[in-house]
């Protein structure tokens, strides 16, 4: 009984070194899913490394200024950033998308006017 425990161990131990090294052949077969965790950036130099910026929605004057912020909203980049993925748009399309979308949750109509029964504007 010893010896077919000793046997088995040796061979798992091969196998998985074999496997080990000879992964760079066989690894690109396996379907493996994209990361489920992509790292945010921390700046706003990141940000616009990560395509966050366009023409409309300029950062690199925060750059020039020295603004030591953090950059953008982190919950609000993970949104966009997912936007522009599964959608397929450019930044500034996910941006409207986005804040479309945060207009409905919180009762606002898309021309920027809220859809409050109770609410009363003086123009």
């Amino acid at each position: 009984m010893g010896y077919l425990l000793y046997s088995l161990t040796f061979s798992v131990l091969v196998l998985s070194s074999l496997a080990y090294f000879t992964r760079h052949r066989w690894v690109h077969l396996l379907p493996i899913p994209e990361p489920i965790y992509s790292r945010l950036p921390t700046s706003f130099r990141d940000d616009i490394e990560a395509g966050l910026s366009s023409s409309a929605f300029d950062l690199s004057g925060n750059i020039e200024a020295g603004d030591s912020r953090r950059g953008l909203d982190d919950a609000g980049k993970r949104e966009i950033q997912s936007i522009m993925k599964t959608r397929g748009v450019d930044f500034d399309e996910a941006r409207r998308i986005y804040m479309q979308n945060r207009f409905k949750s919180n009762n606002i109509g898309p021309d920027g006017i809220p859809r409050d029964p109770k609410f009363v504007s003086f123009s």
